[in-house]
């Protein structure tokens, strides 16, 4: 399905990947990139790959969610937050593959509300639609 992009954003990896250098063109930011010991490197301060997406599906999906309530006309409750967990490793099929799970928290929203707001955002929150074919995104909600 064809997307016509609002915005687009343009980064750069240096060095060895994943033990390098990223940096968006727009200089806003620069990050030193290291490997985690659970994956062979030496571990310690830096980003990487996965805590990356981590931080902009939660993002993603709290503000697609903004919007899925609109639809639904319901208010997200006030302290709503969207935590993601990112990992890696090896697939059985051979190469690497991620794992996700949303931990999503809408005090005081009915169990029923709740369940039916996640669903809809999964349709709307363009990380959802990108990983849909490829990950299976477990999902916990708590009110």
């Amino acid at each position: 399905m064809p997307v016509e992009a609002k915005y687009k954003t343009t980064a750069t990896a240096t060095g060895g990947g994943r033990d390098g250098r990223t940096s968006l063109a727009d200089g806003t930011m620069d990050l030193q990139l290291v490997v985690p010991k659970e994956l062979g490197g030496p571990g310690g301060d830096g980003a990487n790959p996965e805590k990356l997406f981590a931080l902009g599906y939660s993002a993603c999906f709290l503000g697609a969610m903004r919007v899925a309530a609109g639809q639904l006309k319901t208010k997200l409750p006030e302290g709503t937050t969207v935590t993601a967990t990112i990992g890696i490793g090896p697939r059985s099929e051979g190469g690497f593959g991620i794992t996700a799970a949303l931990d999503v928290l809408l005090p005081g929203m009915a169990e029923a509300e709740a369940k039916q707001l996640v669903e809809t955002t999964h349709g709307i929150c363009p990380y959802s639609n990108a990983i849909k074919a490829s990950v299976d995104v477990v999902t916990t909600t708590r009110g």
